[in-house]
C-alpha cells in the first residue's frame, strides 16, 4: 500500500518509504517453502518407517540467490538508523530478514544451523525473567504430561473430522466473526504441517483427520492470531510491513498464538507435550542425533509413524540428516508462550491493557509494543480493528491473569506440607 504523503510529516514519510522498500526486498525470501520437503517423499518414507525400514531420506533443495535482497536490506538498515523507534523497528526487521536470506542461501548444509539459532534461539537459552532454560521448561511439561497419564496416542480416540468438513466449518465461523469472507480455508494435499495460515488463507493438510481440539486450536491459533494480526497489519497507514511476519517477531507471534490457545481453553497437556518434545529433539539433533534417531525418539514418546516422521522432519528442514545440525524454529513455541504470558501479567500489573490490545495491531515483537507506544498514541500506528474474542472481554482476561499473579506467590512446598498435615 502507498502511504498518503499529505497525512504524515516528511520524517514519517521517509520511514514509510523505507518500509515499502523493505517489503519489496523480502518478497522473494520464503523461509518455510525453501526448506520444505515434498509430500511424495514423506508418503514413501512414512510407509517404509512404519514397516521398520529405516534409511535416511534423500532431500534435494533449490538454493536461492538472495545477494541483491541482502544488499538492499543492508542499505535499509544504514538509512533507517537507531535514532528513532521507527528506525529501530526497521533496522531490526531488515537485519532479521538479511540473516534469514543468508540462512536460505546455505540450505542443505550445516551452515543453516547458526543463523537459525540467531533467529529462533537455542534450547538451552535462559527464559527472560527466569533462571530456567527453554530445555528445562520442555522437560517439565513432558514429565508432567507423563505423570498425568496423558499420551499422544490418546489424541487419536476422538479423531472424527475430515479436512473437508473442517474447511467448511472454519469458513462459516470466520465469515461470521469478520462479517465478510476475508479468509479462505483450503485443503492442500502437499502441505507438510497440519495447518498453515496467512493473512487471507488458511490451509489444511489433505487426507488428515482432525479432532475437536484440533478445531479449537486452529481457530484460536491460526485464524484468530496469525490471520487476524496479518489483516490488522495490512490495514496500517504507515508501516505496511506490520502485515508480514518477519523472522524477528516469530517468537512473539507463535507465543501469542499458543497463549491464545491457553487462555481460550483450546490447549491440552498433550499439545504442550508435543511442543516440548520438539525442543528436546532439536537439542538431540544439535548434539549429534541423526534423523532416524530423532524419529525413534518421537515414536518412543507415543507418536504414530506419520506424526513421528513429521515431527522429525520439522527439526531437520534444510539441514543434513546425519546429525549435528538443526532448523531451530520450533524452539520458539514454548519460550514464546512463557514470555508472552509474562508480558500479559506485567501489563495487567501496570494497568496497561492498551499495550495488550496493541499487540494485535500487526506482526509485532513484544519490544515493538513498548518502543512504538508514542506512535500508537499519536495515531500514526493504528489500533487493531479486530481482536480475538478473549481479548474483547477485558474483565474476563484480567480475572484469569490476576488469579495467576496471586497464585504464583504461593509456595508449593508449604502447600504440600500443610495439606499432608491436614490429612493426618
Amino acid at each position: 500500500m502507498n502511504v498518503d504523503a499529505t497525512r504524515f510529516s516528511p520524517e514519517l514519510q521517509r520511514y514509510a518509504d523505507l518500509d515499502q522498500r523493505l517489503l519489496a526486498a523480502v518478497k522473494g525470501i520464503r523461509i518455510l517453502p525453501t526448506v520444505a520437503w515434498p509430500a511424495s517423499l514423506e508418503d514413501r518414507m512414512i510407509a517404509a518407517y512404519a514397516k521398520g525400514q529405516f534409511t535416511l531420506p534423500e532431500v534435494n533443495y533449490h538454493v536461492p540467490d538472495l545477494s541483491a535482497e541482502r544488499a538492499e536490506l543492508a542499505a535499509i538498515e544504514r538509512e533507517a538508523g537507531y535514532d528513532d523507534p521507527l528506525g529501530e523497528y526497521l533496522c531490526r526487521t531488515a537485519e532479521s530478514w538479511r540473516i534469514a536470506a543468508e540462512m536460505l542461501e546455505a540450505v542443505g548444509t550445516d551452515q543453516v544451523t547458526a543463523p537459525s539459532i540467531v533467529l529462533y534461539g537455542r534450547p538451552g537459552d535462559v527464559i527472560p525473567g527466569s533462571d530456567r532454560s527453554n530445555l528445562d521448561a520442555a522437560r517439565y511439561f513432558v514429565e508432567l504430561s507423563d505423570e498425568l497419564g496423558s499420551d499422544l496416542i490418546a489424541d487419536d480416540v476422538n479423531v472424527a473430522i475430515s479436512a473437508d468438513e473442517l474447511r467448511a466449518d472454519l469458513s462459516k465461523t470466520l465469515d461470521d466473526f469478520f462479517g465478510e469472507p476475508l479468509i479462505s480455508v483450503e485443503v492442500d494435499p502437499e502441505l507438510t504441517a497440519k495447518a498453515a495460515a496467512g493473512a487471507t488463507r488458511i490451509r489444511l493438510r489433505g487426507g488428515t483427520r482432525f479432532t475437536d481440539y484440533d478445531r479449537h486450536q486452529l481457530l484460536a491459533h491460526e485464524a484468530l492470531v496469525h490471520s487476524l494480526t496479518a489483516l490488522n497489519g495490512r490495514a496500517q497507514p504507515l508501516l505496511a510491513s506490520f502485515g508480514r511476519t518477519s523472522p524477528r517477531v516469530t517468537a512473539t507471534q507463535e507465543g501469542l498464538a499458543v497463549f491464545a490457545e491457553l487462555i481460550s481453553g483450546a490447549i491440552d497437556i498433550s499439545r504442550l507435550k508435543r511442543i516440548s518434545l520438539r525442543i528436546l529433539a532439536i537439542d538431540m539433533a544439535l548434539g549429534g542425533a541423526d534423523f532416524v534417531e530423532v524419529y525413534r525418539f518421537f515414536s518412543e514418546c507415543g507418536q504414530n509413524p506419520a506424526d513421528s516422521f513429521h515431527s522429525a522432519q520439522r527439526v531437520f528442514r534444510g539441514v543434513p540428516l546425519t546429525g549435528g545440525a538443526a532448523f531451530a524454529k520450533d524452539n520458539v513455541y514454548l519460550s514464546g508462550l512463557l514470555t508472552v504470558h509474562t508480558f500479559f501479567r506485567w501489563a495487567l500489573k501496570q494497568r496497561r491493557m492498551d499495550m495488550l490490545r496493541n499487540l494485535f495491531a500487526g506482526k509485532l515483537a513484544l519490544h515493538d509494543v513498548i518502543s512504538l507506544q508514542p506512535y500508537f498514541e499519536s495515531g500514526a500506528i493504528a489500533a487493531p480493528r479486530w481482536l480475538p474474542p478473549w481479548m474483547q472481554h477485558a474483565h474476563g482476561l484480567a480475572g484469569k491473569l490476576a488469579f495467576s499473579l496471586f497464585v504464583n506467590r504461593i509456595h508449593m512446598g508449604k502447600v504440600q506440607a500443610e495439606t499432608l498435615s491436614l490429612s493426618l
